[in-house]
């Protein structure tokens, strides 16, 4: 890939996530977890004939949400990268399916900060960085939210600065 610079080539970003992020995540998790398990629950205590089929995947659901929320965000932790150069936007996610991307800086059309409410609770950003690429925005997310307000006005400095791509 080549920009009016050089070439931007496929290489690991150097910067980790947050560490609030894992903490984050388990939330998520946690919260998704709850919901079925709630309704199970309450549906089991209150249907007697049925409460052995509903308290036990019930049960099945806890249990997994909870190894889920403890061993899967440190692991995504490890895997999460991120980085941003004067000539590109670097970001590699995924475990198992490992995705890498690089937006070059001619190529980055808006870039946005959104804060969710746990994000809030957890001080935590994304920045999301829409590109002229038909794959999506690309998308960094358990940043610290000064960190992630820092990042969205260096990147809107730098693409002011980067001319457009011809291509």
């Amino acid at each position: 890939m080549t920009t009016g610079e050089g070439t931007v080539r496929l290489r690991p970003p150097n910067n980790t996530l947050d560490p609030r992020a894992v903490e984050w995540w388990r939330a998520q998790w946690l919260l998704l977890t709850a919901a079925p398990v709630v309704v199970l629950a309450v549906l089991g205590a209150l249907i007697e004939p049925a409460r052995f089929w509903l308290l036990l995947p019930a049960a099945i659901l806890a249990v997994l949400g909870i190894g889920c929320a403890v061993l899967l965000p440190v692991w995504w932790f490890r895997t999460h990268r991120w980085e941003v150069t004067d000539e590109a936007v670097y970001v590699r996610t995924g475990v198992f399916r490992q995705e890498w991307r690089i937006a070059p800086m001619s190529r980055i059309q808006t870039v946005d900060t959104v804060r969710g409410p746990l994000e809030q609770l957890y001080r935590l950003a994304t920045v999301t960085v829409t590109t002229a690429s038909a794959k999506g925005a690309v998308r960094i997310e358990g940043l610290d939210h000064e960190t992630a307000a820092a990042l969205a006005e260096r990147l809107t400095r730098i693409t002011q600065d980067t001319p457009g791509d011809a291509t």
